[in-house]
């Protein structure tokens, strides 16, 4: 049987048919598999919702206990089988709970990526590459272009700028789940002891990130902090908050913005950004091509993002190569 015949994109999202389920839907449905908590892949609002215990946790506390009808916590490697689908779940490396489908049926077996990246990322699991027929991955950076650099690298840019302006708060823009939690992973790897201080949009997600036994060291609240205390600390807050009036508080504010986008220099200059931090919870391209070798698939499916340039490479290449055109999907977690 042709997969496209029992799993396919519909204006409800990725239709996993004989177990009558979606994927991410962008809407609510009566089944649905979380890929991870991110907004664009976890809504509320479904009969029943099927993710990793990590995800389901993020959901909880970003959309409160009723989020779904009912929900079924899936550990990696747990499998499961609906409408003789066999299902489970294996890391995909993008944030804490993040996690790729694999669906077995009929003697094929797909895997849908969600989001992910394949760098070391000391507050999730690593991504897991699983051989397949057909490999469903995401583009958000998918053009040659996109190289992402060592983060740790960019992480010592970061620390020598507070070292070498010593009397400036560093105010670095971050998204509230997972890229706020791994820079400040990334700090300790670096060997920065000192605090960081958290906007308040920050805290809760992070607070959760500890509870699940990520350590994150020294962490407060900006907002109890002495003026003072800030001089040369370094600060995490939403991007929004970068040119908001709650930064003018504090000691001649450095901004800077950690994303994958700040490789484009256009962007950095468009927001105001002193010292634009190239650090993406994203596969850049390399990653991108070099994990469809690594699964072994001869189909490649592109759900969300730069979908031609993938889609050709892919067919250079032998593979048999489709842009899915899913909507909804933006880029939180860049």
């Amino acid at each position: 049987m042709d997969a496209a015949r029992w799993i396919y994109p519909s204006p409800r999202g990725l239709y996993v048919e004989p177990a009558g389920l979606f994927i991410d839907p962008p809407g609510a449905v009566d089944r649905a598999v979380i890929t991870h908590g991110h907004s664009d892949h976890a809504r509320p609002g479904h009969a029943h919702a099927l993710a990793t215990p990590a995800t389901l946790a993020i959901m909880r506390a970003r959309l409160g206990g009723g989020f779904a009808g009912t929900t079924q916590a899936l550990a990696y490697g747990e499998a499961i089988r609906i409408g003789g689908v066999d299902l489970r779940l294996v890391p995909a490396g993008h944030i804490l709970g993040s996690a790729q489908v694999v669906l077995e049926h009929a003697g094929q077996r797909v895997v849908v990526s969600g989001d992910y990246k394949r760098v070391a990322d000391p507050t999730c699991a690593p991504f897991e590459p699983v051989g397949c027929d057909i490999f469903v991955t995401e583009a958000t950076f998918g053009l040659p272009v996109f190289r992402h650099p060592d983060p740790l690298g960019e992480v010592r840019r970061l620390l020598d700028s507070a070292a070498l302006f010593a009397e400036r708060c560093h105010v670095v823009g971050v998204y509230a789940l997972g890229k706020c939690q791994r820079l400040i992973a990334l700090l300790r790897q670096a060997g920065y002891d000192r605090p960081v201080y958290l906007h308040g949009a920050l805290q809760a997600l992070t607070d959760l990130y500890v509870g699940e036994g990520i350590a994150l060291g020294d962490v407060r609240p900006v907002a109890d902090a002495p003026r003072g205390d800030l001089m040369g600390a370094i600060v995490l807050a939403p991007p929004s908050a970068l040119a908001d009036r709650w930064s003018r508080r504090l000691p001649d504010p450095l901004s800077a913005l950690a994303s994958g986008w700040m490789r484009v220099k256009q962007r950095a200059k468009q927001r105001g950004v002193e010292l634009p931090l190239v650090i993406s919870d994203h596969a850049d391209w390399h990653e991108l091509t070099r994990t469809f070798a690594d699964v072994g698939a001869a189909e490649i499916w592109v759900t969300h993002g730069r979908e031609e340039a993938l889609v050709h490479h892919a067919a250079t290449h032998g593979l048999r190569a489709r842009a899915l055109a899913l909507v909804g999907y933006e880029d939180e977690g860049s």
